[in-house]
């Protein structure tokens, strides 16, 4: 993590000096690390929590800065009867990360976090963004949410988003978080049990990703009533297993890579970050369920975004 340097521009030198020492030359302790920062292109929603409006509450609550950047602007998530509101172009991404550049900050952004993408021009304009942060920081991450479908529903994007997010974003992106559904697009392979969740997240890590969360593993031969969440890396593998809960839970999966982006840039551990993530994600959907309303309820249960009331821990898979 990088740090401020003391007596940098716009300190004012007349503030008296404090928590000085006695002896010790008026040296000022040095300023604690800064908190990390996410550039979040995703689509946004006035009522509920989707995309940008399911993430970036999340991420300032854990402690991250976030620049969020808009790919659409609705009245509500599209699993409603309507929605209205704008598409913004792939010009407007451009237009605002290049506003973000021109004050000379964008090398201080540490992640781009992605998700759908509306448009094949969108997602060209995101690499072209992922692109210049890596210019200003070389060691920026790219955290792709190949948001593509899901089992039961197919794909819901547009065509030419799938073969785009398989041959062009994911080969950039050092995190990618796909569903299981996604996974088998992505590697063209079937998923059935847990060792070929393994074997098909280790396939997409061939494309270029270092780590791969599958965030909602629906296999075989897990126990009943339940749900993994598994985490591929060069160094292992990690299942953490869940109860499953009853419902749809529109932003689930947008929360998901967040929190898990999050933690993975606080601890830079895969293990400890899907361990976190699983618990984070099941104490907010459970305080939805029970709640009995339709969108995600992020402020009711802001807590668990910090103190999960409920801890899964992460098991080695050999």
């Amino acid at each position: 993590m990088r740090t401020r340097t003391p007596g940098s521009a716009g300190d004012d030198p007349s503030e008296p000096t404090r928590n000085c020492t006695p002896g010790s030359g008026g040296d000022d302790p040095p300023e604690p690390p800064r908190n990390s920062t996410v550039l979040s292109i995703q689509s946004s929603v006035a009522y509920g929590h989707v995309g940008n409006s399911a993430a970036t509450f999340p991420l300032m609550r854990m402690g991250v800065e976030v620049w969020p950047v808009l790919t659409v602007h609705f009245s509500n998530n599209t699993g409603y009867a309507s929605w209205r509101g704008p598409v913004l172009g792939a010009d407007d991404v451009r237009a605002v990360v290049q506003g973000i550049d021109d004050l000379g900050v964008l090398g201080e952004c540490d992640a781009v976090l992605s998700g759908y993408q509306g448009a094949a021009d969108t997602g060209r304009a995101v690499l072209e963004a992922v692109a210049l942060v890596k210019e200003r920081n070389p060691g920026a991450l790219y955290c792709c949410d190949p948001v593509l479908g899901d089992v039961g529903r197919g794909f819901f994007v547009a065509p030419g988003i799938p073969e785009l997010m398989r041959d062009a974003v994911v080969p950039q992106a050092q995190v990618v978080t796909p569903n299981q559904f996604e996974l088998e697009f992505l590697t063209g392979r079937t998923v059935r049990t847990l060792a070929e969740v393994v074997e098909a997240a280790q396939a997409a890590r061939a494309i270029g990703p270092e780590t791969v969360l599958v965030t909602s593993a629906d296999v075989e031969d897990a126990e009943p009533g339940t749900l993994d969440l598994v985490v591929v890396t060069g160094a292992g593998a990690w299942r953490v297993t869940t109860p499953r809960l009853d419902g749809i839970f529109q932003g689930a999966g947008d929360l998901t890579a967040a929190v898990f982006l999050a933690r993975l840039l606080q601890t830079d551990d895969p293990a400890d970050a899907v361990a976190w993530t699983a618990s984070v994600v099941f104490g907010v959907l459970d305080a939805t369920r029970r709640s009995g309303r339709r969108e995600l309820q992020l402020v009711a249960a802001q807590d668990e975004l910090v103190d999960p009331s409920r801890r899964f821990e992460a098991v080695p898979l050999s």
